[in-house]
């Protein structure tokens, strides 16, 4: 099965903003994992946002995924942000450690 599509772009002011699109289950975890790990550690913007308008579900390894990358952002001096996910997975992201200072509802979702 191919894993959905995940964009990865760079906005003009330096933050990496990763869209995830489908749902996302313990297939795509590695792959989600491997993109967060490689953009906190390697490309280490000042801000990363991960905008989950485009997410229908989200499986509890990427839910604790997300979690581990808020503390890496924080050990490499990355904010880290979720953006536009449903209320069912901010409620999952809370569960499973996200802060809740880092959800976020932004007016423009495309």
């Amino acid at each position: 099965m191919d894993a959905p599509p995940l964009d990865v772009r760079t906005e003009s002011d330096g933050t990496v903003i990763i869209r995830p699109v489908g749902g996302i289950d313990a297939a795509d975890a590695v792959r989600l994992q491997q993109v967060l790990v490689h953009t906190l550690r390697k490309v280490r913007p000042s801000r990363l946002v991960l905008d989950l308008a485009a997410v229908s579900r989200l499986d509890p390894i990427s839910a604790g995924t997300v979690s581990a990358a808020c503390g890496l952002g924080d050990d490499h001096d990355v904010a880290v942000f979720v953006h536009n996910p449903s209320s069912g997975i901010a409620e999952q992201l809370c569960a499973a450690g996200v802060p809740h200072h880092r959800l976020r509802r932004t007016a423009a979702v495309a």
